[in-house]
């Protein structure tokens, strides 16, 4: 091929990548904005949201018949529907309460500051023979973050509540530590659980910048308040401190499940491995194969059920930061500058 042609296909595919990459930064900054107005404008403090699940079954099964029932049909549902709620407005009362809480995991657990909002409100409210449901979905991340998390859930626990995990897609590592809390964990079928380990890792480039007759300089008071480094020399020493600090923190993760699910076979399933939802099940990680969905459909029969979910408040540039965070987190999942581990 021509010299010519090969320099202005390089010059095109550099073009391209620079608009490609301007396009999802502006589109980037844009829906931050956007989010940032939504969430209220001048607002200090987030916003609850309370939705009643009962209500907006019916209203989508009455759509339903709507659709596909005669006038007859209708008139005949209308009437049915018209005495259920007669016969509950007299027992609403004393009718079983379910609140239901979401916890969507990134690697650092942001959502904890939203979930520990709606704990502190639910001990509030919640009467006897109420329960709380938790939709879990999170494959781990930092140790503070999921640590603190299964600490808001343990609230709920240590009033006397009873506090029910449903995992429909994943809760390894820091997630199921979430999820051993609850006294009853649900999952679907091929649901990923487990994964009862700590990982850390990093990339070394002193030998890179040695070659560059590049210096670094590292100063520490403290033999190991530096373990190891990204662009220092790591010792063996440091190595070996640092895989102490690792065993440590499985260890204590370990007797975290021990107390929160005593059966448990930690010995066979603290390894770091993972399994789909029906082999949990004989492995005594979950205590059902079943559904979120087909969870609550059961409990909207004999209880009202309400979704709870506070949105907190966030400035642009806590937007724009944890965005990039995530970004980053996409690109080399598991980097860590520091001595804390994942779980």
């Amino acid at each position: 091929m021509h010299p010519f042609f090969q320099n202005y296909g390089l010059f095109l595919a550099k073009t391209a990548t620079l608009t490609i990459a301007i396009s999802v930064l502006i589109t980037f900054i844009v829906a931050a904005i956007r989010a940032s107005r939504s969430d209220g404008g001048s607002e200090a403090e987030g916003r609850f949201r309370i939705k009643h699940l009962n209500e907006r079954i019916e209203r989508h099964a009455w759509e339903i018949n709507e659709a596909i029932l005669d006038k007859a049909g209708l008139k005949q549902e209308r009437r049915r529907l018209k005495r259920e709620r007669r016969d509950a407005k007299h027992a609403a009362a004393q009718k079983r309460r379910v609140f239901v809480l979401d916890f969507d995991g990134d690697l650092g657990a942001s959502r904890v500051s939203g979930l520990r909002e709606e704990i502190s409100l639910l001990l509030q409210v919640l009467r006897e023979g109420d329960e709380v449901l938790l939709r879990l979905e999170s494959g781990g991340g930092t140790i503070p973050g999921y640590g603190l998390a299964a600490s808001q859930l343990s609230r709920i626990r240590d009033r006397g509540f009873r506090l029910t995990i449903s995992v429909d897609k994943i809760a390894a590592s820091g997630g199921y530590m979430m999820a051993s809390v609850g006294q009853r964990i649900i999952a679907a079928p091929f649901a990923i659980i487990g994964s009862i380990g700590v990982v850390a890792q990093l990339p070394n480039f002193n030998r890179l910048l040695r070659r560059n007759d590049i210096d670094f300089e590292l100063h520490t008071a403290g033999e190991f308040k530096r373990t190891l480094t990204m662009f220092g020399e790591n010792t063996d020493a440091g190595r070996e401190k640092f895989r102490e600090e690792l065993e440590d923190a499985h260890k204590l993760f370990k007797s975290f499940l021990a107390e929160n699910r005593p059966k448990l076979a930690l010995d066979h399933v603290a390894t770091g491995e993972h399994w789909y939802g029906l082999r949990a099940l004989n492995l005594g990680l979950i205590d059902e194969v079943r559904t979120s969905d087909d969870f609550l459909l059961e409990r909207i029969k004999e209880c009202e059920v309400f979704e709870l979910h506070y949105r907190p408040r966030r400035s642009l540039s806590e937007r724009l930061s944890q965005g990039l965070a995530r970004l980053r987190a996409g690109a080399m999942p598991g980097l860590l500058t520091g001595n804390n581990g994942m779980v």
